[in-house]
């Protein structure tokens, strides 16, 4: 924290060099823990054209600010341009030479150490590429694998004497006067900090995550050459619709928010709100008062590596379940508050000793808005249901075409991209090959991708990778079900009452094995509440947007009920017949077979609820109560009661004239 200023000396401070800085307050007032230093009398327009890029100036992400700043500097760019095609060049010449003499990368470790460190000498972005490419063992070769593996916490750490007098200048004292013991070396480095274990004063274990130096520097050119070249292609290849401009400036963002520490601690603190009470996550804690934009000190932590599953079995944590829990919140994330962890690699997700899954980055975190979260479970709906017109239009609201966009041949296009699930449940596809498939059709039809979508992919496509390395057989689809169809039971969203009907019927007919199905997944799902669905459902039902349904609900129910009554009556006339004797009373036919099917259906679907978590046999009669005192059923019951009796008095009364009939010839 930045010491409290004398009233004469509010505006100026000199750094542990002797040099005068600014305090510039560049968020809202009165949040002293929020002030950044920059030179004092350095502004942008007095700065030499070989001045390094300041904080100050580039505190958040501005394309404009960046490109006007570079324009005038293109020996620099052309410099970097240079430094990293010419290694680049270099290693794919290199792997083409082995190719020739027959040598593949998979066999051959030396490459891919020098992959590794091509990487990390090209600097943070393309660290950040190695990442992510680290997660994938489905595309990386396992040698190189196991060498990309280190680019998320084993990078070359920078000195402690620099990492000390940054701690010095965010916090406004000496690391000694700060803590009361702190790690000599960093015990990890990642692509824009390292990491120190440190101990409070009153002997709280904390993480001390500092800043790497040049940092904005090195990330700004990166992104402006980038960008440039991102403008080109849109420009020049007209087969490439998506906005590749707007996709890295979104990134961009999100990687200047990941460069003040400030940022990560009040995601840290959102994300605990938000998710902090799913079961076995676990959000550690940011200690303030040790917290500035280049300094950020965080509860220490102790657990295993998700991708170390020998160390994680040997402690008895199974390493599934967790990956499990990670797959819940990840979709809580996505689809249900939109806050969402944009970069989940191995080093960021630790198991505990104690069987919890821990989070530890907060740095890249990014939000989907409510119309693209119901979009989204609108589209699986589709995808499960078949119905690839209605996905077409998904992908419109999703903005992946334009509203003018024939949608026509675009639909048979989709059938063909989920053909191979026509005999398996979609649920048993995972999301690497349907976003393969998906951008082969990007590239054919006018699709345009989106920014926000690039994120949510590396999300979950880095999720699955580290699910896949765990268990191959895992099925991230598979495990998602559940809450989607929790989420379309229990959401009282119009949209998704919407795609439950649109789930549930079928040409007017209702489609008892997918409510049998839905009903089947949402109970897997951890915080599924039968009262809460129950009680949602009923009040769904009795409101003007679920009259559909009821209505044909009720006809449903009462084809249930009359097999019911025509199975008792058909045994009832048989024994007045056969043992009685009374022949003038025709026998009733029993119920028909869509009848009886019915029964069967509404039997299965109590079966379900039975051994639904939370169904008490002994709570069964307060909560029938319950429903029948509730004012809104009453029309529903009545509906039903009313035509069911029309229908059962209809039948007994024609049998009995039929009868008559019969006795008076």
């Amino acid at each position: 924290m930045l010491k409290t200023l004398p009233p004469s000396s509010q505006n100026t401070a000199e750094d542990s060099h002797g040099n005068e800085l600014s305090l510039t307050e560049v968020l809202p007032e009165n949040d002293t823990k929020k002030l950044m230093i920059q030179p004092a009398g350095l502004s942008a327009e007095r700065r030499s054209p070989t001045s390094p890029i300041t904080e100050s100036e580039f505190l958040y992400y501005n394309p404009q600010k960046i490109a006007a700043h570079y324009q005038s500097r293109l020996g620099q760019v052309f410099k970097r341009i240079l430094t990293v095609l010419k290694p680049t060049l270099l290693y794919f010449l290199g792997l083409w030479w082995d190719q020739r003499r027959g040598i593949a990368l998979k066999d051959n470790r030396r490459r891919a150490v020098q992959l590794r460190e091509l990487l990390t000498r090209l600097g943070p972005a393309y660290i950040k590429i190695g990442q992510a490419l680290s997660t994938r063992p489905d595309l990386v070769p396992p040698i190189c694998l196991e060498e990309l593996t280190k680019l998320q916490d084993q990078l070359p750490a920078f000195p402690n004497e620099i990492a000390y007098q940054f701690i010095e200048e965010e916090l406004g004292d000496k690391p000694a006067e700060i803590y009361a013991e702190l790690s000599p070396q960093p015990i990890a480095a990642a692509s824009l900090g390292q990491v120190y274990k440190g101990k409070l004063k009153n002997g709280e274990e904390v993480a001390v995550k500092v800043q790497r130096p040049d940092l904005r520097e090195k990330i700004t050119i990166d992104l402006y050459i980038l960008r440039k070249l991102a403008g080109w292609i849109q420009k020049n290849l007209k087969r490439v619709r998506s906005d590749l401009v707007g996709i890295l400036d979104e990134l961009g963002d999100r990687i200047f928010e990941e460069m003040d520490y400030i940022h990560e601690g009040e995601n840290a603190e959102r994300f605990f709100e938000l998710y902090g009470h799913i079961q076995d996550i676990y959000v550690p804690k940011i200690y303030w008062e040790y917290t500035n934009r280049r300094v950020l000190t965080m509860e220490w932590i102790n657990g295993i590596k998700l991708t170390q599953s020998e160390e994680i079995k040997k402690q008895g944590i199974d390493a599934r379940y967790l990956i499990e829990v990670g797959v819940q919140c990840s979709l809580r994330q996505l689809l249900e508050h939109g806050f969402f962890h944009a970069d989940p690699h191995p080093g960021n997700l630790l198991a505990t000793y104690d069987g919890k899954l821990a989070y530890l980055d907060f740095g890249m975190m990014s939000e989907i808005k409510p119309p693209q979260r119901y979009g989204l479970i609108e589209a699986i709906v589709h995808v499960v249901n078949r119905d690839f017109d209605l996905l077409t239009q998904d992908y419109v609201k999703l903005e992946f075409l334009s509203p003018d966009t024939d949608l026509t041949p675009i639909i048979p296009a989709f059938a063909k991209v989920f053909a191979n699930a026509q005999g398996a449940s979609v649920a048993e596809l995972n999301i690497k090959s349907i976003t393969d498939d998906l951008s082969a059709l990007m590239y054919e039809y006018p699709f345009r991708v989106p920014p926000y979508y690039a994120l949510i992919i590396r999300s979950l496509v880095t999720l699955e990778g580290i699910a896949i390395y765990i268990d191959p057989n895992f099925k991230v689809l598979s495990e998602a079900y559940p809450y989607v169809s929790k989420r379309l039971l229990t959401d009282p969203a119009d949209e998704l009452r919407t795609s439950l009907q649109e789930l549930l019927f079928k040409d007017g007919k209702f489609r008892w094995n997918r409510l049998e199905n839905l009903l089947k997944n949402a109970r897997n799902s951890q915080d599924y509440d039968l009262d809460l669905v129950v009680n949602q459902a009923l009040d769904f039902l009795s409101s003007p947007r679920g009259k559909f349904i009821s209505d044909r609900l009720v006809d449903e129910l009462l084809n249930g009920l009359d097999a019911v009554s025509r199975n008792v009556l058909h045994n009832f006339t048989y024994l007045l017949r056969e043992r009685v004797g009374i022949t003038a009373v025709n026998e009733i036919p029993a119920a028909t077979a869509e009848q009886q099917q019915t029964l069967e259906h509404i039997k299965r679907i109590v079966g379900i609820l039975r051994e639904t978590r939370g169904f008490d046999p002994s709570q069964l009669a307060p909560q029938i109560a319950k429903i029948v005192v509730n004012p809104k059923v009453h029309n529903l019951g009545q509906q039903l009661a009313s035509r069911f009796t029309q229908k059962a008095l209809t039948r007994v009364i024609r049998q009995l004239l039929a009868g008559e009939e019969v006795k008076a010839y």
